[in-house]
C-alpha cells in the first residue's frame, strides 16, 4: 500500500500533490508541514522560532512511521524527513535550485543561513535514499544524476499536467483596459524578471507601444530577501514606473482571465524543474516566449519563441514580432494548443500509478 501525502498551501508544489490526490485512488495524508517549512526559510538557529519546528518535525515523522507499507513524499523539501523513516518512500523532486544555492553554484533564490544549509542538506541526504524518485522533467533527471550522483534507474520522469478545465481558451478575459504583456511568476533572482524589464524598456522606445503595460502577477518571494524592494529599483532605474502594473494574489480563475488577456506571454527564467506558466499560457490561447534553458525546451517544444535568457534586446525582438506579426502570433497560438494538449493531470496520475505499481513489486 501506498499513502499520498498531500500538502495544502496553494504553490506550485502544493498544487501538483492536491492534483494527484485528485486523480489518485490511494490513501492519502493532508498536511500544512511544507508550509511550515517554507515559513521558517532564513531564520536564525538561536531565534525562537526555530525550537517550534523540533517537535512538530518529530511528530510528522512518527506520524508518517505509523502509516505502514509506502509513502510518497510530494516534494523535495520532505526529504529531510526521509532520513528519519523506517519505511520505504517515493519522493518527487521538482528541481535542485536550493541545493545549487546551498553549494555555491548559482544564486537562483537566496544563498542559504547556516540552519538552511542544515536542512536543506537533510533534505538532499534523504532525497538519495529514497526507493524510487519522480523528476517533473528530464532536466530535472539530469540534475539529479549530474549533482547529486544519482543512479538513472533511480529515477522516473512524470510531467506535471495542466488544468484544462480551468486553463482554456474563453471569452472571459482580464477586465485591465489597455494592452498588457504578462509575466507571472516571483522575483527570485531565478526568474530573471529583470531582464525581461530591460527589454520592455527597449521595446518602449519603439513606435507604435506607447500604451502597452507590463503586467507583473505573483508574490514578491519568501522573506529570505527584499525581493520587491529590488525589483522597484529596477524599475525606477529603468523609468518604468508607469508602466509596470502589480498584482499579487489572484484566484486560478482570474489567472486564466489575465493569460486570455495579454498581447503575450514572456517567461525569461533561467532556470525551471517544469515551469506551470508556459504551458497554463497556451492552454489559454497565448502566444509564449520563453527561455532556451532548464526544463524550458522539453515544456513548450515548438510552440514558443525561444531566446537566451540574458539577451534583453532577443527577448525585445521577440516581443515586437509577436506585437505586429499576425500571422506568427495565430501560429504560436495554435502550436501551443496543441503542445499544452500533451500535458494532463489524468496522464500525470496514470505514470504516477505505474511508478508505484513498480516499487510495490519491488518490496514483495
Amino acid at each position: 500500500m501506498i499513502t499520498l501525502i498531500v500538502t495544502t498551501d496553494s504553490g506550485a508544489v502544493d498544487l501538483y500533490s492536491q492534483k494527484l490526490a485528485e486523480n489518485l485512488d490511494v490513501p492519502k495524508v493532508y498536511t500544512d508541514i511544507y508550509t511550515r517549512i517554507r515559513e521558517r526559510f532564513n531564520i536564525s538557529w538561536f531565534s525562537r522560532e526555530a525550537l517550534a519546528p523540533i517537535s512538530e518535525d518529530w511528530n510528522f515523522v512518527r506520524m508518517l512511521n505509523r502509516l505502514g507499507g509506502i509513502v510518497h513524499l510530494p516534494n523535495q523539501h520532505l526529504g529531510r524527513y526521509g532520513n528519519l523513516l523506517k519505511l520505504p518512500y517515493i519522493i518527487t523532486v521538482h528541481d535542485i535550485i536550493r541545493y545549487l544555492d546551498l553549494k555555491g553554484y548559482s544564486t537562483y533564490i537566496h544563498r542559504p543561513n547556516l540552519r538552511d544549509r542544515f536542512y536543506f542538506s537533510l533534505d538532499y541526504r534523504g532525497i538519495s535514499k529514497a526507493a524510487k524518485i519522480i523528476a517533473v522533467s528530464e532536466a530535472t533527471k539530469r540534475d539529479l544524476t549530474h549533482h547529486l550522483g544519482i543512479p538513472d534507474r533511480q529515477i522516473s520522469v512524470v510531467y506535471p499536467g495542466v488544468d484544462h478545465a480551468i486553463f482554456r481558451p474563453s471569452p472571459q478575459a482580464s477586465r485591465l483596459k489597455h494592452p498588457y504583456v504578462l509575466f507571472v511568476g516571483s522575483e527570485h533572482p531565478r526568474k530573471n524578471l529583470f531582464t525581461l524589464l530591460s527589454a520592455f524598456k527597449k521595446l518602449k522606445g519603439q513606435p507604435g507601444f506607447e500604451n502597452l503595460k507590463l503586467v507583473k502577477l505573483g508574490k514578491a518571494g519568501g522573506p529570505e530577501r527584499d525581493f520587491r524592494g529590488e525589483t522597484m529599483g529596477t524599475i525606477r532605474r529603468l523609468r518604468l514606473d508607469q508602466q509596470v502594473v502589480f498584482v499579487q494574489d489572484v484566484s486560478v480563475e482570474d489567472l486564466a482571465g489575465y493569460y486570455r488577456g495579454a498581447e503575450c506571454f514572456a517567461f525569461p527564467s533561467l532556470y525551471e524543474g517544469f515551469g506551470f506558466p508556459p504551458l497554463e499560457a497556451m492552454a489559454c490561447g497565448c502566444p509564449v516566449i520563453s527561455s532556451d534553458s532548464s526544463s524550458l525546451p522539453e515544456v513548450v517544444g515548438q510552440a514558443a519563441i525561444k531566446v537566451s535568457p540574458r539577451d534583453a534586446g532577443a527577448l525585445a525582438d521577440a516581443l515586437n514580432k509577436i506585437l505586429t506579426d499576425r500571422a506568427l502570433r495565430e501560429s504560436l497560438i495554435a502550436k501551443g494548443a496543441t503542445q499544452a494538449a500533451k500535458f494532463s493531470w489524468q496522464q500525470t496520475a496514470e505514470r504516477t500509478l505505474e511508478v508505484y505499481e513498480e516499487v510495490e513489486a519491488s518490496f514483495r
